[in-house]
């Protein structure tokens, strides 16, 4: 999707936000460095700043797992971006194949939510960053619900609401 825009003359840069604490979506898969995009690496928590400040145009994120609905499973940290953009009137796209969408889900609340380790969150480089005994949650995934989607790009076109029609259709074009 990002290459397409710039092909056309709409990408200006990209910021990759990065998921932390496991340090995933790194900005290298833009071409970062390589003159194609110029990309800007965020960590995740700082998403909000730039979009109250006007350096988000729009937002366009992967997934996971889409359900009938529309309902969105992706890296933890997008509903976050989702309810963000949301609030600061920026259209919030996700791009995924039809491969991700899941028909036989009504909704993302039938999806489960892997756990990942506590180390993940309370060690860095094998140095301990958290106090010893702390409870430690680590979901590794979240679920934006389909509300907070401007639409749904795939390989076979664009899905929006009401995205148990649009969905379907595309899945069976």
């Amino acid at each position: 999707m990002i290459r397409s825009a710039a092909r056309d003359g709409h990408v200006i840069g990209v910021i990759a936000d990065e998921t932390r604490p496991y340090l995933q979506e790194r900005a290298s898969p833009l071409g970062a460095g390589t003159g194609r995009h110029p990309t800007t690496l965020i960590a995740d928590n700082m998403a909000g700043h730039m979009m109250a400040t006007g350096q988000v145009d729009l937002v366009v994120v992967g997934a996971d797992r889409i359900a009938a609905n529309g309902d969105v499973a992706n890296k933890i940290g997008t509903y976050s971006v989702a309810v963000l953009a949301k609030e600061n009137g920026i259209p919030f796209y996700v791009a995924a194949p039809v491969s991700t969408f899941d028909l036989e889900v009504a909704s993302g609340a039938e999806i489960p939510i892997e756990e990942r380790p506590a180390d993940e969150v309370t060690h860095h480089g094998g140095r301990r960053m958290a106090p010893a005994g702390v409870s430690v949650r680590n979901p590794a995934f979240d679920v934006t619900p389909n509300r907070y989607v401007t639409a749904i790009v795939c390989e076979k076109g664009v899905a929006r609401a009401p995205y148990v029609t649009s969905l379907r259709a595309l899945a069976e074009a």
